[in-house]
């Protein structure tokens, strides 16, 4: 891997990180509900599905959800295990859904967003041993319609944006 390569994921985790940790504490603070989020650090894994490859999109997600779940004010071995799952899923449900060509970057976001909440949900009912938490899927499945549509059209921008001002990176 070459130096500008690492660099720029290095900046892309630290960018996820902040990203997650600022809306953690801002829209927690609106809400009350620490499951409830736009997903704001998935629009960096967009930016490296399309730019780079799944590997380095996977590993940023990995290292995201390690660290936050080491730094975040708050954060639990629940809240680490919910994330977990939803990043696995989200970006399982993104790398299926760029494969198809009828499928946008945000179309793709959207199906991210929803197997982010599906994610959620399984792991949630096996962590409470619990079914009930099953009923707040519509909920979730409804709203990761325009989070999924906002932060695809936020990644579409941001990866204009790197093509226009840098021709260092790889594409």
């Amino acid at each position: 891997m070459n130096t500008k390569r690492l660099v720029f994921l290095a900046i892309m985790l630290t960018v996820s990180i902040a990203l997650n940790i600022i809306e953690r504490l801002v829209l927690m603070g609106f809400t009350g509900l620490p499951m409830v989020r736009l997903g704001l650090a998935n629009v960096v894994v967009l930016i490296l599905l399309y730019v780079y490859s799944f590997r380095d999109a996977f590993a940023v997600l990995l290292l995201r959800i390690l660290l936050v779940g080491l730094l975040a004010p708050g954060a639990t071995i629940f809240s680490f295990f919910l994330s977990l799952a939803g990043g696995l899923f989200a970006i399982a449900m993104m790398t299926l859904f760029k494969r198809l060509p009828s499928f946008s970057i945000i179309g793709v976001s959207v199906m991210g967003a929803a197997g982010h909440a599906v994610g959620q949900i399984l792991t949630a009912v096996f962590l409470f041993s619990t079914e009930e938490v099953v009923f707040i899927l519509p909920l979730f499945m409804t709203l990761s319609i325009p989070t999924g549509v906002f932060t695809g059209i936020v990644a579409k921008r941001m990866i204009v944006l790197l093509k226009q001002t840098s021709s260092t990176y790889e594409y």
